[in-house]
């Protein structure tokens, strides 16, 4: 059966879905925003939230740092702006606090090697690498070998592609997300069958999903599906200044997305026929034998 432990959960094939709120870098460098979408989560009955780590002058390319780009601060170089939006220790140290006040995990997605060293020292239930990240094996197998549960992404990837990546780093303590990665996704690109597919083909890793879409119905649709934990970015509002905003869901959304998550697995039951208790005056007054 496919099961792993997360912080005091269990996620995987007969356990609750676990819900992830990607935060990600829409709190745009604010700490007051972060604290929003971190109770606003907690509040909506999410699992866990998730950030995202980078050390820019590793992660963006040379040829891009001095690109100038309008920002909410302005006009600036794009590695000056990567560093206005990243946080460090002391910010994340009161994130740790304020989840755990909240009664909520967090953990993050490392775009780098030294952004996984880092992140240790907080003791991280868990990683996930971003879909940007599957074929850079040298960063998983870093992020693998902290023996923590290591959540990988398959969007713009082909199957060959994750084989290899699943290959590689073993199916211990290993998740995989079905995912699209276009910010939104267009529907008919969601292919939420992949799901099953994954399931059939790695029947000891939890399968789970990560979705880019507008919308809450796709995502029910994938716990239907089997998924095991899913994953949303969520903001304040979808207007917000952020490449991620559009593709996100507002609190009120991530509270009815929790909400009929929970009533989509106690109706889907466990598939043998029974006959209910509160079927029985019907049968007795319709059934003729």
């Amino acid at each position: 059966m496919a099961e792993v432990t997360i912080g005091n959960r269990k996620v995987g094939d007969g356990h609750p879905v676990f819900v992830i709120a990607e935060i990600g870098i829409n709190h745009n460098g604010s700490m007051e925003v972060a604290k929003k979408l971190i109770e606003g989560a907690a509040q909506a009955g999410c699992d866990a939230v998730k950030f995202q780590k980078r050390t820019p002058e590793l992660c963006v390319p040379k040829d891009q740092r001095d690109i100038e780009r309008d920002t909410p601060w302005g006009r600036m170089k794009y590695i000056d702006y990567r560093y206005k939006v990243e946080f460090g220790r002391d910010e994340y140290l009161e994130i740790d606090k304020y989840s755990k006040e909240h009664g909520i995990s967090w953990f993050a997605s490392c775009w780098d090697e030294e952004s996984v060293d880092f992140m240790e020292q907080f003791n991280p239930p868990c990683y996930k690498a971003a879909s940007a990240a599957l074929t850079d094996l040298a960063l998983l197998k870093k992020t693998a070998a902290t023996g923590r549960p290591l959540i990988i992404s398959t969007g713009m990837s082909t199957m060959d592609e994750v084989e290899k990546t699943v290959e590689v780093l073993g199916t211990e303590n290993l998740l995989i997300a079905h995912t699209n990665s276009t910010y939104p996704s267009p529907i008919e690109e969601l292919n939420l069958r992949m799901i099953t597919t994954l399931k059939a083909l790695y029947p000891t890793v939890p399968i789970g999903y990560s979705g880019h879409e507008v919308g809450l119905s796709t995502t029910w649709a994938a716990v239907a599906l089997g998924a095991t934990f899913v994953e949303r970015h969520v903001t304040l509002d979808r207007a917000m200044w952020g490449s991620d905003q559009a593709a996100s869901v507002e609190l009120s959304g991530l509270s009815r997305l929790v909400s009929n998550i929970r009533d989509i697995e106690k109706a889907l039951g466990d598939g043998v026929k029974r006959l209910y208790e509160g079927e029985a005056a019907a049968r007795k007054k319709l059934r003729r034998s």
